[in-house]
């Protein structure tokens, strides 16, 4: 594909305005769990549940250790281990997570390594296969599959995040259910999961987590939720025979401490990195409004999205760059297709892979959301920017925002700084960075 910075595009964007910026802060709920204090929260939650009394010396428990960017997963799974071990078992991690990780056991090691997830600062062995073993038949014909290092174990903890999905709604959406059907299925059981239909999915997941549930060898979750911070705020040890009927009730929680932007809707948004790390579709749609399909909704309601970077963490995968308007040539360059229409092919979900309009620079990116934008003023463009969809505790603003925020129309929504130009590099990098970087 040729993207040239010197042709037709470049000449028709080049005097498009982008108007001028002011930073302000978003202000949530930020109780939340410090680093410090998580393992002894941990074995708390366990002690308290009784579910210390599942695990027996001598037994070998799987720990199960996903693909997202949870804030503290490495101290979360690292006290999950040591309180196995305390009880005179030998813990053992499993990646936990479906056809991530290019659908290879090496690939999804790897993707544990990036959150800091290894032997050596685990102190245990992380045994990472894609072999399942078939559990049997869902009441809707579905069968089910979990991953065999897991089924040999003498138990399985379920650890994991718990969070509304990005793509369906449903009693039980992103947590324990899905762990076990999705994460622990592999990508067997994960293309089972998806095979009907994201209108579908939200009735497969409960009825496939019965299958795995009735094996007995799951002992019980700790799943965490997070603040709209992206801090940790609770954990709860669900036995295993209470998970489906708790945790849609934690959902509700969940859902109650979910981050927005809170002026609610623009012309444009500027994201300047998205990853697997953040959301499973590179941005979180439930904060950007970019939904793979239409069975969720939500975040914030805009007429145009750009992305500018992919993380290192997401591995070249960049699912999720068919949900912009326009990305940078830099990002279309890093695109690993065998990574990512991996999990086209195992969610059966291709909106989120299709390649948008690229650009060959930070500045004709967003120059395009703008120029393209319907019944707008240029120059008075309502523009966004966020630093990622998990951390928009501060964000920035265009001065069409700037009066309303100074006079309070927003409650929580606070400016600090008077609205600038944005600064960009010879080459069209956005250079303007963000105060709490």
């Amino acid at each position: 594909m040729r993207i040239r910075s010197d042709g037709t595009v470049s000449r028709l964007l080049r005097d498009v305005p982008i108007p001028r910026m002011f930073y302000a802060s978003q202000r949530f709920n930020d109780a939340h769990i410090e680093r410090a204090d998580i393992q002894k929260t941990i074995f708390e939650e366990i002690r308290k549940s009784g579910m210390d009394e599942r695990i027996r010396p001598g037994m070998q428990i799987a720990i199960t250790a996903g693909s997202r960017g949870i804030r503290n997963v490495d101290e979360i799974t690292r006290s999950v281990v040591t309180f196995v071990r305390e009880q005179g078992a030998t813990p053992f991690i499993v990646p936990a997570m479906g056809s991530h990780g290019g659908a290879t056991a090496q690939g999804q090691r790897e993707m544990l390594a990036g959150y800091g997830i290894t032997e050596e600062a685990m102190g245990c062995e992380i045994r990472s296969s894609m072999e399942t073993v078939y559990l049997g038949d869902s009441e809707l014909g579905k069968p089910v599959y979990m991953d065999k290092n897991a089924y040999e174990s003498d138990g399985v903890i379920l650890s994991c995040r718990l969070k509304p999905h990005n793509a369906f709604r449903g009693p039980v959406e992103s947590g324990p259910c899905k762990m076990m059907t999705v994460g622990l299925g592999k990508q067997k059981g994960a293309e089972q999961v998806h095979s009907d239909g994201m209108d579908i999915i939200a009735k497969n997941i409960p009825t496939m987590a019965k299958v795995t549930l009735g094996t007995g060898k799951i002992l019980f979750a700790i799943p965490c939720i997070e603040n709209a911070y992206d801090q940790t705020f609770m954990f709860e040890a669900i036995p295993a025979e209470k998970i489906l009927e708790r945790e849609p009730e934690l959902l509700k929680i969940a859902f109650k401490n979910m981050p927005s932007i809170l002026v609610g809707e623009g012309d444009v948004l500027v994201v300047d990195k998205i990853g697997k790390n953040f959301s499973g579709t590179g941005v979180d749609p439930n904060i950007t409004g970019t939904f793979s399909t239409p069975y969720a909704s939500g975040g914030v309601q805009v007429q145009r999205t750009c992305f500018l970077n992919l993380s290192d963490e997401s591995h070249g995968n960049s699912l999720g760059v068919g949900l912009a308007s326009a990305i940078t040539r830099r990002i279309f360059d890093q695109i690993d297709a065998d990574a990512m229409y991996t999990n086209c092919i195992t969610s059966t979900v291709i909106k989120s892979a299709m390649v948008p309009c690229v650009m060959s620079t930070d500045k004709e990116a967003i120059q395009f959301c703008i120029r393209t934008c319907n019944r707008i003023e240029r120059e008075k463009a309502r523009m966004i920017r966020i630093k990622n969809s998990l951390h928009i505790g501060e964000i920035m603003l265009s001065e069409a925002y700037y009066e309303d925020v100074l006079a309070g129309k927003y409650e929580g929504l606070r400016a600090w700084s008077a609205p600038e130009a944005l600064t960009f590099d010879e080459e069209g990098n956005l250079t303007t960075g963000w105060m709490n970087s």
